[in-house]
């Protein structure tokens, strides 16, 4: 898809309810990308591997150089779901995210972009101020090459 042939809200995030949100849509934010020293220093912290904390070492392992942690790129993933896609005001919280992948790795210097397509918006039957919101996203590199996809699913209030 070209940048022309995605969709946008009508509602600013800061005032997006499930009402707001259409199945079958699709829209691209982003960008947002990391360095060298921001992945060492989060793979220290959360996933110490060589292949994530150790440029030389890294250089002769499976992956030919230095790599983000799937964990980092996840929480990139959120950063950019969150500010962009998800509700600032009717978030109210998530039973959890299916089928997250690591599709190719995340190098230092990569741009992503977030690709989010409106899979599903059900109102609850028990609880009428609410309902679910189910999301495909896939995170893309400079190159549109995705990067992580996954299914996120999401309580949301409604109007």
């Amino acid at each position: 898809m070209t940048a022309e042939q995605y969709d946008t809200f009508d509602t600013p995030v800061d005032d997006r309810y499930l009402d707001d949100y259409l199945e079958g849509r699709t829209y691209r934010f982003g960008e947002e990308s990391v360095g060298a020293e921001e992945i060492m220093e989060f793979a220290r912290r959360y996933d110490p591997q060589s292949i994530h904390t150790d440029p030389e070492a890294a250089a002769h392992g499976p992956f030919g150089g230095l790599i983000a942690s799937g964990w980092q790129t996840a929480a990139l993933m959120m950063r950019l779901f969150a500010d962009n896609y998800l509700t600032a005001v009717a978030s109210l919280a998530s039973p959890g995210i299916d089928e997250l992948r690591w599709v190719r790795p995340l190098r230092p210097g990569d741009r992503l972009t977030l690709i989010c397509e409106t899979t599903g918006v059900r109102p609850s039957r028990s609880k009428p101020d609410r309902g679910v919101l189910t999301t495909d996203v896939t995170l893309v590199n400079q190159d549109d090459e995705p990067v992580l996809t996954a299914t996120a699913l999401n309580m949301v209030a409604r109007r």
